[in-house]
């Protein structure tokens, strides 16, 4: 097997839970080969570097092995490797998001039927 399409490729990585996920997130721009925007009929081959972005994770892999059936989590780790920079990046973004949420002020209670009744009326003064 000399190439894969990338949807394929992303999907069987598990990277994406479905086909449709993968050629979505390579539609909407969030996946490039080498550094450039792709197609998802776009095809993969060992050795490229693969930078995929969901929500607020960016992971940038090493394509090292293909596949296009979806297989065991352990195979699907095999498929790729990612870079230690990319590694050293997504602990940093985890560790500030588990601060900012620490941070955070929590309410010290539960809104009273009054205090919701209260809530309600000022949003639905507001945002009309």
């Amino acid at each position: 097997m000399e190439s894969v399409r990338i949807d394929s490729w992303l999907w069987a990585a598990r990277f994406f839970k479905t086909r449709t996920l993968a050629k979505t997130a390579i539609e909407g721009g969030k996946v490039h080969i080498d550094g450039s925007r792709t197609k998802p009929s776009k095809a993969v081959q060992p050795g490229q570097t693969v930078t995929i972005t969901k929500g607020t994770e960016h992971f940038e892999v090493i394509v090292r092995d293909l596949s296009s059936k979806r297989g065991p989590a352990k195979v699907a780790q095999t498929l790729y490797e990612e870079t230690p920079e990319s590694v050293a990046k997504r602990e940093m973004n985890s560790e500030q998001r588990k601060l900012a949420r620490a941070a955070a002020a929590a309410p010290d209670h539960k809104p009273s039927k009054k205090e919701r009744r209260d809530i309600q009326r000022f949003r639905r003064d507001n945002l009309e």
